[in-house]
């Protein structure tokens, strides 16, 4: 069975105007207080990659992750109840199935560092995406986080196709425990990163949601990094 969730601590909110670092990672903004939103100290959710520059992986986000649930324990489900869109048990996801945009990705575990930041995935590898492992696992009740790169150096990467996603459509997390959670696109919109809604973004929930993020708008090339980021909110169904 899943843990249960422990309250968080608030952290130090960063400064919204913190410009990324040679990852071009983005940066909008910390959580709100208050709940059991699992997600504390996280500045960025997305790791978009610079069209040009070099990726050495650092993130812009501050302030620590103060208290969270506890790992995954992949329990198997005695009965199966996404059939009314109830929470699942806890378990690790696997591999995140978009058909729509032809998304078939593998997941990396995101933690926070040693300096307060996320890690973002890695780089190098244009079909991976990341979960904030510390968070709600896709279809364990509460907002789950997964993020993905937009491009690489090199090439457009596992989320470049993100913004074709609209209300209605459907994809999948396959999970450790052998079950697959199927969500449905409820909204996806695009937030200036000097105005993100980290509240309504990162807002704890009490049926199981997930976010799936990356960067859009405008890349500026004095600071390495976008202008926006683009936001899905699902739900389990």
């Amino acid at each position: 069975m899943a843990a249960g969730p422990t309250t968080p601590t608030k952290p130090t909110p960063p400064h919204p105007d913190a410009p990324a670092g040679p990852g071009d990672e983005d940066g909008p903004g910390s959580p709100p207080s208050g709940g059991r939103l699992p997600v504390w100290g996280i500045a960025v959710l997305l790791v978009a990659v610079a069209l040009i520059g070099g990726h050495t992986g650092g993130s812009d986000v501050t302030g620590t992750t103060g208290t969270t649930r506890a790992e995954s324990t992949d329990a198997v489900p005695s009965s199966d109840p996404r059939r009314t869109g109830e929470a699942l048990p806890r378990s690790t996801p696997t591999r995140l199935l978009i058909p729509k945009i032809a998304v078939d990705a593998p997941f990396t575990a995101l933690t926070i560092g040693s300096t307060g930041q996320l890690q973002p995935p890695p780089a190098a590898n244009t079909n991976l995406v990341g979960w904030y492992s510390r968070g709600a696992a896709p279809g364990e009740a509460g907002t789950a986080i997964i993020a993905g790169h937009v491009d690489t150096v090199t090439s457009a990467a596992v989320f470049a196709r993100l913004d074709e996603l609209e209300r209605g459509d459907r994809f999948t997390v396959s999970r450790a425990d052998g079950t697959d959670a199927d969500f449905v696109v409820d909204d996806a919109e695009t937030f200036a990163k000097d105005d993100f809604p980290s509240d309504r973004v990162y807002a704890d929930t009490r049926r199981p949601e997930v976010r799936l993020i990356t960067c859009a708008g405008d890349y500026d090339h004095d600071v390495r990094d976008y202008t926006a980021n683009l936001v899905v909110f699902a739900h389990l169904v």
